[in-house]
């Protein structure tokens, strides 16, 4: 049975309060069976092993069959996860995330136009097309690109990378690439790697960090971009200067050409358009993975259980599901257990990835935005400022 001990990183040495159970009720659950004075909670399995390798012979004996169970479950999922995908129509693998695609950048002219208007609410509609559309271009785009989503062609994927992430989003596709998927995706919630302690401002106050800072992402961005260059190749960095400076020129020059902007305002509507949804993309980022299970890069837990213990979803939202993608919101879980999927992908096989994690008694974790909004808010300090705990999975590792 799984079971999980959550420690810091310098464990206390004061006494322990036992609190005993009746072992057959500790065989059935994951429940606590030690608490220090401290806080700290030990979970053990019904037969009271810490971690069944160092119980000696016997207890390494019985890790094997176990270590073999486990690998057949990341295994048995991912065959139902792929008999699901050879079954769907190109239309559903990627076609239906592509039209979502390409009608944003069908928006972009009428949002021009508009922006030219000079009736107040033609001009509110305008920026509100603008926004939407660079949401769902720069957001969606980009994540699905940077993990191939779009082709299976690998010419074509390093295309779609770099248009989207470099010439739409400001930001170095290879770097953008190393950071989301060869460390994020890789060491999920390990700390030191992928735990997300990037997104981490500790010296902020809590109501700028949330509501007001993210407004500056749209200005941040292409400055993190450059300097991320650092140690590229030339070509890297021409091509990735050339293309940020190729997104925001031309977005700029359409601005003064097509809707009549002056010099200020259309720098203006640039800002207000690239921070329309940066406050929830910012959430988004913070919801999902801080306040979860973190591990030890020594310690780390098998890919299925790492996945599903530092991983969750949040509930069906139908603006960020089109904008960010179902991948980014309530297919989060799906997403990192197979990053390979298109977001429609993903919220097909959520009903196959649901059911099975819960039939093997392994968390599938569920939030709404606002309540995890509203936790971040009561429990900033903890979940934003200081060293987060490190979770062991019992005889897992």
């Amino acid at each position: 049975m799984l079971v999980a001990q959550s420690s810091l990183k310098s464990r206390a040495r004061t006494g322990r309060k036992v609190c005993h159970a009746p072992l057959s009720a500790r065989r059935m659950q994951n429940i606590p069976v030690e608490s220090t004075d401290t806080g700290q909670r030990v979970y053990r399995d019904g037969r009271g092993h810490r971690d069944s390798v160092r119980d000696g012979d016997a207890g390494h004996v019985l890790a094997k069959p176990a270590d073999t169970e486990r690998e057949t479950l990341m295994m048995e999922l991912t065959r139902l996860v792929q008999k699901s995908v050879r079954e769907s129509s190109w239309w559903e693998r990627r076609g239906l995330d592509c039209t979502v695609l390409t009608a944003a950048f069908l928006s972009l002219p009428a949002g021009f136009l508009l922006l030219g208007s000079s009736e107040p609410l033609y001009f509110l509609l305008g920026l509100i097309i603008m926004g939407v559309a660079h949401a769902i271009i720069t957001v969606k785009g980009s994540h699905l690109a940077s993990h191939g989503a779009l082709s299976e062609s690998p010419a074509w994927t390093e295309f779609w990378a770099v248009f989207f992430i470099e010439v739409c989003g400001s930001f170095s596709a290879r770097a953008g690439v190393q950071a989301h998927v060869k460390m994020h995706h890789a060491h999920t919630n390990v700390i030191g790697l992928g735990d997300s302690s990037t997104w981490k401002i500790p010296f902020l106050p809590r109501s700028v960090y949330l509501f007001i800072a993210p407004l500056a992402v749209p200005i941040i961005t292409p400055v993190v971009g450059m300097g991320q260059l650092r140690g590229q190749s030339l070509f890297q960095i021409v091509r990735a200067v050339f293309c940020i400076c190729l997104g925001f020129f031309s977005q700029y020059y359409l601005l003064g050409c097509v809707s009549g902007l002056s010099c200020g305002s259309a720098l203006a509507v640039m800002l207000l358009c690239r921070a329309m949804f940066s406050l929830p993309y910012i959430h988004v980022n913070i919801f999902q993975h801080i306040g979860l299970p973190m591990f030890s890069s020594a310690c780390r837990p098998k890919r299925i259980y790492q996945m599903t213990h530092g991983v969750l979803n949040l509930h069906r939202n139908p603006l960020l599901d089109w904008t960010f993608g179902h991948s980014l919101i309530n297919c989060h879980v799906e997403h990192h257990l197979f990053p390979y999927l298109s977001d429609n992908m993903c919220l097909k096989v959520k009903p196959v990835v649901s059911q099975y994690l819960k039939e093997k008694l392994l968390p599938y974790q569920e939030d709404g935005y606002f309540s995890r909004l509203s936790t971040f808010f009561h429990e900033y300090q903890e979940l934003m400022v200081f060293a987060p705990p490190i979770t062991e999975l019992v005889g897992v590792q």
